[in-house]
């Protein structure tokens, strides 16, 4: 579905006014102080990831000073010992005591050696440190003599040794022994890494959090200790990253990656830079809010002072605009209340310029648009009475063909009324029923007066004509464009909820609710009212009979409005005295009410009824019967 948006037809001069001035103030403002951000935004930055490539420099070249010193401790000690060896440490000769004495020197010449040992080809030798050797490192020195044999340097898996105030992480880096190219044995050493631990402490004091890695993306030494040796670091990008570049990993790199931290994931800036010697990575992170932090001050201060000059400026265009559009405004409310239909309204406005002018002109004009509106509302009114007369006029003219109807469509009106009212119809409803339940029997002025007036039973035929007058009046009324919503009230009021009714033999709702309220109101009007061949009921009795034909007849809502009126005392009906009325019969033994035997004088009593001629000159014995007999 397409949504069509519409736009206004114009545009309030306060706010062109004001956009104007905003325009002129704020808008190169705007251009001035952005660039001045893009451009601050951009240093700042630059000047985090400086920092963040120094640091990191500077602790890879540390931790590389600290392996080329050691490497160059394990060459000498290696010379040393050849010496002291006479280049044989085979078998037994290992364990010369000279030889202890030169690593037992080597290990105490360095706070950072923990352990040192050598080894000879039968991987055979001795030892001297401050720590024992575990399984862990153990399994690392049988990975360095491997290596030793190859003729490599093995630099080992960061590893933590003792446990308590005694913990260590160490890392072992082991050496191979050459005597005239071959391989004669190998010098090892577990180095503390204590001094970096140090100094990734100090770092962390500055805001940043720095690790080191090893290849596989193990860590190697933190600040933190939330981070444990030996963890794979993997799960974070930009260790990933230097995981994934390997060998050539060789310049540092700062990147902005997503951390997950708990439940939250946290944007990051990252920098790692290699430790080429050792295949080790140093690696230092910040969140981006605290990253960027003299960023978002730099900005969040710039657009505050935006935000400041733009409601200056819109306070003063504000207030320029209303100099000249309060005038303005005043005209337009007052010509919105007179398009409201409230003509009395004056623009009281005090002004020497052209508007002022306009407002005298609008004055004089409403005046004269009031006096007319009063004109056409009461000739509007006088029409509408002259109407509703000509309607009860009609008939009137209809209830005076037979005088036992007289006053017949003003009592059905006026049951209808209070009827629909109980049942909480709405007033345009209350319009349409009162014209149409006025004008319901209109089609009677069609029918033969012999059949019409006739005292006695109708025939057949006869019915079959009196039947004529719903479809007589409707067709009669139809080409009154005004009447149209009142024609089902007249054409089908004689309908019954069983089908059984005429002209059309509808059901249930198929019959206008405006014919099922008539219906009711007619029903009542026949039982109540005196006709040539019946004497009227009690309205009491009346009700029981129009309640034995709810559902089945009649609308069970309209039964039941009709009665609660009546049981408030608010219908009253007057009874006329017929000089043709016979003494009623006793009731038949089947009737559901029994006849009640009426006044010998007219009585006043509730109620309201509708018009209707007999075909029996016997009081019906039941609301079915009285149907099938009675002609209304």
């Amino acid at each position: 579905m397409t949504v069509k948006l519409t736009l206004p037809t114009r545009i309030p001069i306060l706010y062109v006014i004001l956009g104007v001035l905003v325009m002129i103030s704020v808008v190169p403002m705007y251009f001035y102080s952005a660039r001045v951000e893009t451009d601050n935004r951009y240093r700042l930055k630059t000047n985090e990831k400086f920092l963040q490539n120094t640091v990191t420099r500077s602790l890879a070249d540390d931790i590389s000073e600290h392996a080329a010193s050691l490497r160059m401790m394990l060459a000498n000690l290696s010379s040393a010992i050849q010496i002291a060896s006479g280049r044989n440490i085979s078998g037994e000769h290992v364990r010369a005591p000279e030889l202890r004495a030169l690593l037992e020197d080597f290990v105490s010449s360095s706070g950072d050696i923990a352990y040192a040992t050598l080894l000879n080809a039968d991987a055979k030798g001795i030892s001297a440190g401050r720590i024992a050797p575990d399984a862990f490192l153990q399994r690392e020195l049988e990975r360095g003599f491997t290596a030793a044999r190859d003729g490599r340097i093995y630099n080992g898996q960061a590893l933590v040794v003792g446990s308590g105030k005694s913990m260590k992480t160490v890392v072992l880096v082991t050496t191979p022994v050459v005597s005239d190219g071959k391989f004669v044995g190998m010098l090892g050493a577990v180095v503390d890494l204590n001094f970096l631990i140090q100094r990734l402490e100090e770092v962390s004091r500055e805001g940043l959090t720095p690790y080191v890695v090893d290849a596989q993306g193990r860590l190697v030494a933190a600040a933190r200790v939330d981070y444990a040796t030996g963890q794979d670091m993997k799960y974070l990008e930009i260790v990933r990253n230097f995981v994934d570049e390997g060998n050539k990993a060789q310049l540092v790199a700062t990147q902005e990656f997503t951390a997950q931290e708990g439940a939250n994931r946290v944007e990051m800036l990252g920098t790692f830079c290699p430790v080429s010697a050792l295949d080790w990575a140093v690696v230092v992170q910040k969140p981006q809010s605290e990253a960027y932090r003299g960023v978002y001050e730099m900005q969040h201060t710039g657009r505050l002072l935006a935000l400041l000059s733009v409601l200056c400026s819109i306070m003063v265009s504000i207030y320029a605009a209303r100099r000249i559009t309060n005038p303005l405004q005043v005209l337009t409310q007052s010509s919105r209340a007179i398009a409201r239909g409230d003509f009395s309204r004056r623009v009281e406005l005090d002004s020497r310029t052209e508007i002022g002018e306009l407002a005298t002109t609008f004055n004089t004009m409403s005046q004269e648009l009031e006096r007319y509106v009063e004109d056409l509302k009461r000739a509007a009114e006088e029409n509408h009475a002259l109407f509703l007369g000509s309607i009860q006029m009609l008939a009137g003219a209809v209830d005076e063909k037979d005088p036992y109807t007289r006053g017949h469509s003003d009592r059905v009106t006026r049951y209808s009324l209070q009827l629909a009212r109980e049942m909480q119809l709405d007033e345009d409803f209350l319009q349409v029923l009162r014209i149409s339940a006025q004008l319901h029997d209109v089609g009677k002025i069609g029918i033969e007066d012999h059949i019409l007036k006739k005292p006695g039973a109708l025939t057949p035929e006869e019915f079959e004509v009196m039947k004529t007058h719903t479809t007589k009046g409707a067709n009669l009324l139809r080409p009154v464009t005004q009447l149209k919503d009142m024609l089902p009230g007249i054409e089908l009021h004689h309908e019954s909820l069983d089908g059984r009714g005429y002209p059309y033999g509808l059901k249930g709702d198929e019959i206008p609710l405006l014919a099922r309220v008539i219906a009711v109101a007619d029903t009542f009007d026949a039982l109540t009212t005196n006709r040539p061949y019946q004497r009227a009921y009690e309205p009491k009795e009346a009700l029981k009979i129009i309640h034995s034909l709810a559902g089945k007849r009649l609308d069970p809502q309209a039964v039941a409005a009709i009665t609660a009126v009546y049981e408030r005392g608010e219908i009253r009906v007057q009874r006329l005295r017929s000089v043709m009325m016979q003494p009623p019969p006793t009731p038949v033994p089947e009737a559901p009410v029994p006849t009640p035997e009426p006044p010998a004088a007219p009585t006043e009593v509730t109620a309201v009824a509708v018009a209707a001629a007999g075909t029996s000159p016997q009081p019906p014995a039941s609301g079915e019967t009285f149907i099938q007999t009675t002609r209304f």
